[in-house]
């Protein structure tokens, strides 16, 4: 009896087996998370985060009248102004949460592609999302872009799951909302989105019809086609209001205005190592370096993966339909930009990351993933060194040692850097702002998001006061103010600053004017 008792007693203690690598990819998850936040305890602003911290400040009915001018949809611009409704409008928490969709992407490696995919699959997604050059950039970035990126990734896998499993209704309802919110967030996440869509469309109408004589298959095939007709019809109604604003955007041609011809080389580069126009982060050499060896590496793993890679392939169609469909746009509206390409990277980087998981060869991969860690720390020294630099608050510590209640600020566009003015603007949201719109951009709607959008100083005329004329490091725009509003006007302060975050150059005045 007592041996019966031992033996049901060993039967019942059972030992879990260690698992090395989920442990790992937890630690990758919290280190890349740390990695990425490194550079990102600034308040430093170049002018598109000024447009997000500008438009952020405004109740969400004027976000959308302002934001309905602009060339992005504005469900970021609402999420920001939640975040600044509990901060107190602090950049620094607008730059912080640019990073939570990263973390999240990288916690969907665990959660989900693990399960869907495999171990290393959803290992290495982590940590390419975590520590991918391009990624480490935009991670503190004051925009949309990691949103969107998060968005539409969420989408894809959902839409993936729905093509795999059975009828979900939990999954339908998820890539939904994944697919509406990327709509809101981006054009580029729209056009992404709508692919996916009308791809689940056809796949199951065409199943339909080909599995009518087998009853299981078709009740499958048939159900998610009533599913997918009733999303897509919810998602439309859902974004028709928004849905008339791009029609009037795409007939005024609104969008897309400064880009000029497409740059496929700095694409190439910019997806690897997020170097874009002057925003060199790594050298030149270096990156191009790095950017071959990737592309080389993911074309063998293609190549000698090619029959088991479908998830890999289906991710890379979408990303090459949604650069053919803009494209085809970019024929009529030039709108092909590289930075827009962060929208679909968690896709690129997601068939990356398949591929890898299934090479063979562990010094091919440990190769590969040591060298994105040192060319992404690299990237991130040359962002720590730059945006923690001392020169960039001098000016807007300047201002702020200085400006008083009733000052009124002056920028313009045509001063050389219009970019200055803005950046000081958007620090001092209390103070009445003036946008001299020398060089008739048309832009008074949009730029609503910064203040009063001006063609000329008549409105100041009886102005009597102080103000602050702020351009990039030229006194022009204060010799214009002068010439313009004439009378008893005496300069007070007259600085001019050079800081390193983008490079900036601010001349900034204070007059006063009796």
């Amino acid at each position: 009896m007592n041996n019966n008792t031992n033996n049901e007693s060993k039967e019942l203690i059972v030992v879990p087996k260690f698992n090395l690598t989920k442990y790992l990819h937890i630690a990758i998850i919290i280190l890349g998370s740390i990695f990425i936040l490194f550079s990102s305890f600034h308040e430093s602003l170049w002018f598109d985060e000024s447009y997000s911290v500008g438009i952020a400040s405004h109740s969400f009915s004027e976000i959308w009248s302002i934001g309905s001018h602009d060339v992005h949809p504005i469900l970021y611009y609402f999420m920001l102004r939640i975040v600044g409704f509990f901060t107190g409008n602090s950049i620094l928490a607008y730059r912080l949460f640019s990073a939570v969709p990263l973390i999240i992407l990288g916690i969907l490696g665990y959660t989900h592609l693990r399960k869907d995919f495999g171990e290393k699959t959803g290992f290495i997604f982590s940590f390419l999302i975590l520590f991918m050059p391009v990624t480490l950039v935009y991670a503190g970035e004051i925009r949309m872009y990691t949103w969107a990126m998060l968005f539409v990734f969420g989408a894809a896998l959902y839409g993936y799951r729905i093509y795999k499993s059975g009828i979900s209704n939990k999954n339908w309802i998820i890539f939904s909302i994944f697919s509406l919110a990327s709509a809101y967030t981006h054009y580029y996440s729209l056009v992404a989105v709508a692919i996916i869509n009308i791809a689940l469309f056809i796949y199951f109408l065409v199943n339909n019809v080909k599995q009518r004589n087998y009853e299981v298959k078709y009740i499958k095939y048939s159900k998610n086609l009533k599913r997918s007709i009733i999303s897509a019809i919810i998602q439309i109604i859902l974004y028709i209001p928004w849905l008339i604003v791009l029609i009037g955007q795409f007939m005024g041609v609104s969008g897309g205005f400064w880009i000029g011809a497409p740059n496929f080389l700095e694409m190439f580069e910019f997806q690897f190592t997020g170097n874009l126009g002057t925003s060199i982060h790594l050298n030149k050499i270096i990156s191009y370096t790095f950017c071959i060896i990737m592309a080389i590496y993911m074309i063998y793993l293609f190549y000698k993966k090619w029959k088991e890679a479908k998830p890999a392939k289906l991710a890379m169609a979408l990303y090459l339909a949604v650069l053919i469909a803009v494209g085809i746009v970019s024929l009529k509206t030039p709108i092909l930009y590289a930075r827009y390409l962060l929208t679909i990277t968690a896709v690129f980087l997601f068939a990356l990351a398949f591929l890898m998981a299934r090479d063979n060869s562990k010094i091919h991969v440990n190769t590969i993933c040591v060298l994105i860690l040192i060319v992404s720390a690299i990237v991130n020294y040359n962002l720590v060194t730059t945006n923690y630099d001392e020169s960039n608050r001098k000016p807007i510590e300047f201002m702020e040692s200085r400006i008083e209640e009733n000052d009124i600020i002056i920028i313009d566009n045509a001063a050389g850097g219009y970019g200055s003015g803005f950046v000081a603007g958007v620090n001092f949201l209390d103070n009445k702002l003036y946008f001299w719109d020398r060089l008739n951009w048309n832009v008074e709607e949009a730029y609503k998001a910064f203040g009063e959008t001006v063609y000329d100083l008549d409105e100041l005329e009886d102005y009597t006061g102080r103000i602050w004329v702020v351009s990039d490091d030229s006194d022009e725009l204060l010799e214009a103010v002068i010439e313009e509003l004439g009378g008893d006007i005496q300069v007070l302060y007259n600085e001019q600053f050079s800081t390193k975050y983008q490079s900036y150059q601010y001349a900034i005045s204070l007059i006063e004017r009796n």
